[in-house]
């Protein structure tokens, strides 16, 4: 890892948007592990906070920040309304995404195939700005299908910096929207962390975060050299115990517990929401990699796996997992 005194603290790290994965419950256990990573919601669809339950949308613990909302949509009315709503439950940033590549979001006319409506994208910009109390920002892949990258990236953001936009987080990924699926988008496109170097180079007054392939706390700064922030994805997500390295990687103070003791915090978080929120046993699929690469990780996860199937509290599930850990640390 690089030395503290060579990272430019307004450097951004972060943990991307992930769907069915970066919930509040999953949030508040990163959150545990850094004080500084900045945090993202799945994204969250502009109609469902229009019209659906926005408290179960919106709300999170205040522990959460520095944390983002990410929105999906087109209308840039309805993306308006939605950060206007938004406005109350005090997130520090709103984010556009225009990189998820499903047919769901598809057939919806968002996510990455508004990288062929940059126009779109800069009228929605401005109508989220003129509402959110917090910063807007835009999400977005290197382009979609057969686009010429080199042509309507730059394009892309010049457009939709014109509308206001100063900070573009980039997954350097072309999305192929015909032809391959939304898990097939992560990995079968190749990565391209130079042409993200290169918006920089062009637009060096602009924010620009790279996101894509970012394996660890120290390769995450190296491929972000030069940049404003970089966004670890899964990587945080199967191993989420990296994220403990960000702190003392930007001059704080070492990461102290171990993970015995995330273990022990996140059984009595559980114990004070399970009882009013049925989603809290989600928490239990995202402590998965706790214990990655760790004596007795098979152990973890097995334990977990057996009482997701059973009607046990999450908490007590989460205890008998630490506790066939310790007395696996004893023998």
């Amino acid at each position: 890892m690089r030395k503290s005194d060579a990272i430019d603290p307004d450097f951004i790290l972060s943990v991307a948007p992930m769907m069915d994965w970066t919930d509040r419950h999953c949030r508040v256990f990163h959150r545990q592990l850094s004080k500084q990573v900045r945090l993202y919601t799945e994204m969250v669809v502009a109609d469902a906070i229009i019209h659906g339950p926005k408290d179960r949308l919106l709300a999170f613990d205040p522990v959460e920040h520095p944390v983002a909302l990410q929105l999906g949509g087109s209308d840039p009315d309805k993306l308006e309304r939605a950060c206007d709503l938004a406005n109350a439950y005090s997130y520090d940033e709103i984010n556009l995404n225009v990189g998820c590549p499903s047919d769901r979001v598809q057939s919806g006319r968002f996510g990455a195939c508004l990288m062929a409506e940059p126009e779109l994208v800069a009228e929605c910009f401005k109508a989220m700005e003129r509402a959110s109390d917090a910063p807007v920002t835009v999400k977005c892949r290197l382009g979609i299908d057969d686009q010429d990258l080199t042509q309507t990236l730059p394009n892309f953001i010049e457009t939709v910096a014109s509308a206001g936009c100063k900070v573009f987080i980039i997954h350097a990924r072309k999305a192929w929207l015909k032809g391959l699926s939304p898990k097939e988008n992560r990995t079968v496109p190749p990565i391209d962390h130079d042409l993200v170097q290169a918006m920089k180079a062009g637009f060096p007054d602009l924010k620009i975060h790279v996101n894509g392939q970012l394996e660890t706390v120290s390769h995450a700064l190296e491929i972000g050299a030069g940049l404003d922030g970089a966004m670890i994805g899964r990587a945080a997500y199967n191993n989420p115990w990296i994220l403990t390295e960000i702190d003392s990687a930007f001059g704080g103070r070492l990461f102290e517990k171990n993970r015995d003791a995330v273990a022990s915090d996140m059984i009595a978080y559980l114990q004070g929401v399970q009882e009013k929120d049925r989603t809290a046993k989600a928490l239990i699929r995202h402590m998965m990699g706790l214990y990655s690469g760790q004596p007795g990780a098979r152990l973890w996860r097995r334990t977990l796996s057996e009482g997701l199937i059973s009607k046990a509290p999450p908490s007590a599930i989460v205890k008998d997992a630490l506790a066939a850990m310790q007395s696996r640390q004893a023998a």
